[in-house]
């Protein structure tokens, strides 16, 4: 028994990594009709680093088919976080065909130097949302840590939790809570990827140029027992091959014929169908003439999947960053900020990374001096102002 490797170019984690900058990215933002309550929404998510760190929550959703964010609040220090969880520590425990409505958070923590699991259920009374909070030593005995707040009622009405999921269809499992991840169609297909890769690093290595050489010009040396041997170049050396008895043709070169370019074109249509089915389209992945995978904005122009795609996950993903965004102010009034209400809130995507945002704004701005637009809705459109502020 051997271990043999395998070349791999990771293609699960590629798809899910792309998707993330696709979606969220530093100027993605939370609008609302009020601009007050857009400024202090802005402060508040921009000191938690909320939109960076989402997207390390992006790749977990597309990867394992859902991830979740939930409010933790500071009442001592009047301050409400979100935190960030993967699917394996979500638990939903009541859900219908309009989503969770009570759901089960786990994690671990340290108390007194002890590991300890931190259970946290986000349950729906008759007086709005409630946190219950308890910690389990290993053994599973409850310990009740000092300053942990066994129940904190919030005074939201919506949920304390928002679910993030790929707007994909769960085909493995019927009226289950997840999500499924946005390769699980593809598992054929990344494993032609690597097998098309394999099989074209393989060939380069088994088809690299052998030299054989007489033995006369090899060094010797003595062995141990006083006979006279050849010096090896190492075990590690396959180029070099010594013709034992042979003084003909000192030096004989011997390099085959490479089949790289059938390779080639196997890996790149097993790249077309990856992209084609975890949403990219066809082309994505594809080489060019020089041989690079294209980017994204190269692609956005002839790939219609791909934009589709991209409409779809912003719609599932707005829901939940308005969801969570509204729970937050709501346990915020609760510990006493005052906010204005808030009117209809948004989310503002980023699509510049995939479309021409400069000829897309020139044309918008050429529809405002033809009074084809007014002038607030490009406002809106482009800074994200309220209806107020852009008259």
């Amino acid at each position: 028994m051997w271990e043999v490797h395998k070349q791999s170019t990771h293609t699960a984690l590629r798809a899910c990594r792309d998707w993330r900058p696709l979606l969220l990215n530093d100027k993605t933002q939370a609008v609302c009709d009020c601009q007050e309550f857009t400024d202090w929404l802005a402060t508040y998510l921009a000191e938690r680093g909320f939109m960076p760190a989402e997207q390390a929550t992006m790749m977990c959703a597309f990867g394992m088919g859902m991830c979740a964010w939930a409010l933790w609040v500071d009442a001592d220090a009047s301050r409400v976080r979100i935190r960030h969880y993967d699917a394996r520590m979500v638990a939903p425990l009541t859900w219908d065909e309009e989503g969770v409505a009570k759901c089960a958070f786990v994690t671990g923590a340290f108390y007194q130097v002890r590991a300890v699991n931190q259970l946290q259920m986000h349950l729906r009374g008759d007086s709005g949302y409630r946190i219950e909070t308890a910690c389990f030593d290993r053994r599973g005995n409850e310990v009740e840590p000092v300053g942990a707040c066994p129940a904190y009622a919030t005074d939201s009405e919506l949920p304390t939790f928002a679910l993030v999921k790929p707007a994909i269809d769960n085909t493995r499992v019927d009226m289950g809570p997840y999500g499924q991840s946005v390769f699980a169609d593809a598992i054929d297909a990344i494993q032609a990827v690597d097998l098309a890769f394999d099989a074209m690093i393989s060939e380069v290595d088994n088809g690299k140029m052998r030299v054989f050489l007489s033995d006369v010009m090899f060094d010797q040396e003595e062995d141990g027992r006083g006979r006279k041997v050849s010096i090896p170049f190492g075990r590690q050396d396959c180029t070099v091959f010594r013709k034992a008895m042979s003084t003909e043709d000192t030096i004989r070169e011997f390099a085959p014929q490479l089949r790289t370019d059938a390779q080639a074109k196997a890996l790149r249509m097993a790249l077309q169908m990856l992209g084609d089915l975890c949403g990219f389209g066809i082309s994505y992945f594809d080489f060019d003439g020089a041989g690079y995978v294209k980017t994204a904005t190269e692609v956005s122009s002839d790939n219609s999947a791909l934009m589709r795609n991209i409409r779809r996950h912003e719609h599932v993903l707005e829901k939940a960053v308005v969801g969570i965004c509204r729970a937050a102010m709501a346990a915020s009034r609760s510990l006493g900020v005052s906010l204005p209400d808030e009117g209809d809130v948004r989310v503002s995507f980023d699509d510049s990374i995939i479309t021409d945002t400069a000829a897309e704004k020139r044309q918008d701005m050429a529809e405002v001096a033809a009074g084809l637009m007014l002038p607030n809705e490009y406002r809106r459109k482009w800074f994200g102002e309220s209806d107020d502020n852009s008259r």
